[in-house]
């Protein structure tokens, strides 16, 4: 059974229950789904020509920055201006391209800290503006990062905003535990490690609560998650700490379903082909990957500027003749296409990686 047999919607953006079936489908074949954080049309384009050429679904999701970066670096951002205009001109972009790659796409946002909520206030009333119009969210969902606060402030307030995504059917995704190192401006590389690692009985705590309003949520838990890339043997990865997760969750609500819990994994860049197979074995439907989707646009950018510098250097003039003109090594469309093709080449490994390659 492939994805498209059980979605309502068969490509473009997917919401409600279509996403929770897709997650399901992700833990009952063993696959999860790379959530590719973009800062512009272009990568965008290179995550959804990778999962089109990989018959995969994928994951597409802005960051605070990364959304204000999408409004313009010169549009101020004192009140997450930039951040929420940024955020939902990315959402249109998505839903206006997305079906022509004839795949199902989430679209969603990253990382919310409890300093950042304005944003997220801000996404949820265009959300509910477009609810009013088109009967279902703009995003599929939203990521709200408490995990630096105090755990029951933390799940109180996860708690008020599924509340108000629920009338929407619209996902929500959690963290609990710590992410390490330092992504998008919010610096964790010198708390205490045993912070990166989440309990049990939270959670149970926080399933058991979030269950009573909607059962669209997922939660990020730590297990010694560190963002950014180190050198090997540096982060300590513990994934079948979320097999206790799940034993722990079926036993004390009685579940017949191996896998109650659904899993996100940050922090995935660097990590090990082994390590995701663990994680994604113990109910990971979705990998957050950052850094290196960074480092692989810039690979083809900097390869084609080095190989093409005497013909980018001037306008006019190169070893071909000191007459004869460069547009056509200069133009954007060709410079950055090649960082396009070097980001859709490493999507292409992490589908293949997370045996999400064929899936649909």
């Amino acid at each position: 059974m492939g994805v498209t047999e059980v979605l309502t919607r068969k490509s473009g953006v997917i919401v409600g229950e279509d996403v929770r079936k897709l997650f399901k489908v992700a833990q009952e074949k063993g696959f999860a789904i790379p959530a590719i954080n973009v800062t512009s049309s272009s990568t965008v384009i290179a995550s959804l020509e990778a999962a089109r050429d990989a018959k995969s679904p994928i994951v597409i999701q802005v960051s605070q920055g990364g959304a204000a970066f999408f409004a313009g670096k010169g549009v101020g951002n004192s009140k997450q201006e930039a951040s929420i205009g940024g955020a939902v001109a990315a959402a249109h972009f998505v839903r206006s391209v997305a079906p022509l790659y004839g795949i199902p796409v989430v679209l969603h946002t990253d990382h919310c800290a409890k300093k950042l909520l304005p944003w997220l206030d801000g996404m949820l009333d265009a959300d509910e503006a477009y609810f009013k119009q088109n009967h279902e969210p703009l995003f599929s969902s939203h990521m709200i990062d408490l995990s630096e606060e105090e755990v029951e402030w933390n799940i109180d307030t996860t708690a008020k905003y599924l509340e108000r995504a629920a009338p929407m059917k619209q996902w929500l995704e959690m963290e609990i535990g710590i992410t390490g190192g330092e992504e998008d401006g919010v610096n964790n590389e010198s708390v205490d490690n045993n912070s990166l690692y989440t309990q049990p009985e939270d959670i149970l705590n926080i399933h058991t609560r979030l269950s009573k309003i909607s059962p669209y949520f997922s939660i990020a838990a730590g297990f010694g998650n560190v963002h950014g890339v180190y050198k090997p043997g540096n982060v300590k990865l513990h994934p079948e700490l979320l097999s206790k997760h799940q034993k722990h969750v079926a036993e004390k609500i009685g579940s017949k379903d191996s896998k109650p819990v659904f899993f996100v994994f940050h922090g995935g860049s660097g990590s090990s082909k082994q390590e995701f197979k663990e994680a994604i074995e113990y109910g990971v439907v979705k990998v957050n990957l950052d850094t290196d989707m960074q480092y692989a646009y810039l690979e083809g950018i900097r390869d084609y500027m080095l190989s093409k510098k005497d013909y980018v250097s001037t306008q006019v003039g190169n070893p071909d003749g000191e007459d004869k003109p460069n547009k056509k090594y200069y133009d954007p469309r060709v410079w950055v296409r090649e960082g396009e093709k070097t980001m859709a080449k490493r999507i292409a490994e992490a589908l293949k990686d997370f045996n999400t390659e064929g899936q649909l």
